[in-house]
């Protein structure tokens, strides 16, 4: 259940609050970027991020007892947020709408590869095998079977149609 790619983003995140240039409305960019991709845009965690604020007033900079502490403040604030976000990936992992929407993307190259490849008769049939609550190896198994009667050169272009979909786009 470890998640340690996005864990080892946002400990670099966390490290690029000691760097001796720190920007916090840079590091702020970076971290709501990827808060974002990982928990989804309408997270806590986001909106809290997005909330750190330098106040440069000067009755806040009196109360604050310098800017020096103002700065550290709004770091301890981003570290602690990044913290209970590795927390939470460490115990829960990533949240399932979001490792959901994550895939769209390639679902979508797969889904566009199949409707521009088959006939309408042939994609109706492949989607009905796929929303089918058979199980995953009968699906499989009905799936090829079906790709295989249409042709073996068909499912090569739907693969080529997946492997170059980042070119199609590239050149529309």
């Amino acid at each position: 259940m470890t998640n340690k790619k996005e864990i080892k983003l946002l400990q670099k995140q966390i490290e690029k609050l000691n760097e001796a240039d720190f920007d916090l409305e840079a590091w702020k960019s970076g971290a709501v970027i990827i808060l974002e991709r990982l928990f989804g845009v309408d997270n806590q965690k986001v909106k809290q991020v997005e909330k750190i604020k330098y106040d440069q007033s000067s009755w806040a900079l009196r109360e604050a007892k310098g800017s020096k502490n103002m700065m550290e403040t709004c770091k301890k604030m981003g570290r602690e947020i990044l913290h209970i976000a590795i927390d939470e990936l460490e115990l829960f992992g990533l949240p399932e709408d979001v490792a959901e929407a994550q895939a769209e993307p390639f679902k979508a190259v797969i889904v566009k590869a199949l409707e521009n490849e088959l006939k309408i008769s042939q994609y109706r049939e492949v989607m009905r095998i796929i929303d089918s609550d058979k199980k995953v190896q009968e699906q499989q198994k009905e799936l090829i079977d079906t790709l295989n009667s249409y042709g073996h050169d068909l499912t090569e272009q739907i693969l080529a149609a997946i492997l170059l979909a980042d070119q199609t786009k590239k050149h529309l």
